[in-house]
């Protein structure tokens, strides 16, 4: 049966399936991955591949599962599931398995022979231990794209230690360059870390199943926490590598642009962006600077880089001469970057935002509504296909074990006695 979509109040769209046996669909339709990611990093890869079409089973622990399914409060309203684990484990199926014991292993196996992509976060040589390692599985799947996300990658002195976000933005470098210039280093306020591991890990995969499409092999797509928060280091980091100078923390100013960075106003707060000397000049001259355009201090970019704190308190007093929605209309007016501080409540009350649709409902296996953060990909032709909630805790074990690898009644009965499943 086909899909229900409509749109409720302020641009929050539903999505209903009369049959929750709906094909998925989306560029990776067809494929299949057997999913043994837990947490944040590996459910946000395959969450990427999930929302394109790809067929998912989520593989986990019989009684607890996913770590996330406990970092709760707060848990979706009506559920018992926590907001952690929705937002990244949706069109996934919940098989419970138990893969520490030899039958475990042995239907695993079974069933990562009907995949095309393992994705996993174990620690490194974790799953060697279950016959479930890359040189395991390369052998009997040789096809197969095996991604695993660590905090260090699979090689290197530090292979083994386990991985965490807050600890990756300390090792790699983003702490340092975050926070008040007289306070002490901050993390970012959401586990970035994390995040990019995962999305770097489904680019690898996508660029595996190219590779694979042209030769029929797959091959182990390396992800390492640390490494790919030192990629994203971005201007910061090539700062560094052209001075050889360590960047301080300049808190919301930006290293090579000003003003790039917070001021107040009249009654609250504002970002302004001016990215270029003509736009500077625009600002200057609409808002009675333009006397600054004649201080070579202020003239050119780098100029302003140079007297940053001179700019910055200069404008400063400009600044607090209106209100921040003033400021907003003026400066957009102008076609000059600028943008309030939202706060959630008003990042998904924000009406490009929900002009975007970026905010979904499906609904959940405990018969209740749940709100979701939409997929940003935009496709024009496959778009994301929202076809399944976050799961339930092993929802799909009966139905996965039944179809793809044909065991009755009886047998499903046996092995949930024996808390294999």
């Amino acid at each position: 049966m086909a899909k229900i979509r409509h749109v409720v109040g302020a641009g929050l769209i539903v999505y209903a399936d009369f049959m929750t046996t709906k094909k998925p669909s989306g560029p990776l339709t067809g494929l299949k991955v057997f999913d043994l990611t837990r947490v944040l990093a590996g459910p946000t890869c395959v969450q990427m591949l999930a929302d394109m079409g790809a067929d998912v089973i989520k593989i986990e622990k019989p009684g607890s599962g996913d770590d996330t399914r406990g970092f709760a409060p707060p848990v979706m309203p009506g559920t018992s599931e926590s907001a952690y684990f929705s937002g990244v484990n949706r069109n996934k199926r919940s098989v419970t398995l138990d893969i520490a014991t030899p039958q475990g292993q042995e239907i695993a196996r079974k069933l990562l022979l009907q995949c095309d992509i393992l994705v996993e976060n174990f620690k490194v040589g974790a799953l060697a231990k279950y016959g479930l390692g890359y040189e395991d599985v390369h052998k009997i799947h040789p096809g197969m794209v095996y991604c695993s996300i660590t905090g260090f990658g699979q090689t290197g002195p530090y292979a083994p230690r386990p991985g965490y976000d807050g600890l990756i933005q300390a090792m790699g470098g983003i702490m340092s360059l975050t926070g008040d210039p007289e306070g002490e280093p901050q993390k970012v306020g959401v586990p970035v870390a994390d995040v990019f591991a995962g999305l770097y890990g489904c680019i690898g995969v996508l660029a595996a199943l190219r590779h694979k499409e042209r030769t029929g092999l797959g091959q182990q797509v390396d992800i390492g926490m640390l490494d790919t928060h030192v990629a994203w280091l971005a201007n910061q980091g090539m700062n560094y590598l052209a001075t050889g100078v360590s960047p301080v923390r300049l808190g919301n100013n930006h290293p090579n642009i000003v003003p790039y960075q917070v001021f107040a106003t009249a009654d609250g707060y504002i970002v302004l962006s001016i990215g270029n000397d003509p736009t500077f000049a625009k600002f200057c001259n609409n808002f009675g600077a333009a006397a600054l355009l004649a201080d070579e201090r202020f003239v050119t970019n780098a100029a302003r880089v140079m007297n940053r704190q001179l700019v910055t308190d200069t404008l400063a007093v400009i600044m607090k001469t209106m209100t921040t929605a003033t400021w907003i209309e003026k400066l957009e007016a102008l076609k000059i970057g600028c943008g309030p501080i939202n706060t959630l409540e008003q990042v998904f009350a924000d009406p490009h935002v929900i002009a975007r649709n970026n905010l979904i409902e499906m609904q959940h296996g405990s018969g209740v509504a749940m709100k979701l953060v939409a997929n940003p990909v935009r496709l024009s032709e496959t778009p994301a296909d929202y076809r399944l909630p976050p799961p339930i805790l092993g929802e799909h074990t009966d139905d996965v074990l039944a179809s793809w690898l044909g065991f009755d009644e009886a047998a499903l009965h046996d092995l949930r006695a024996k808390n294999i499943i």
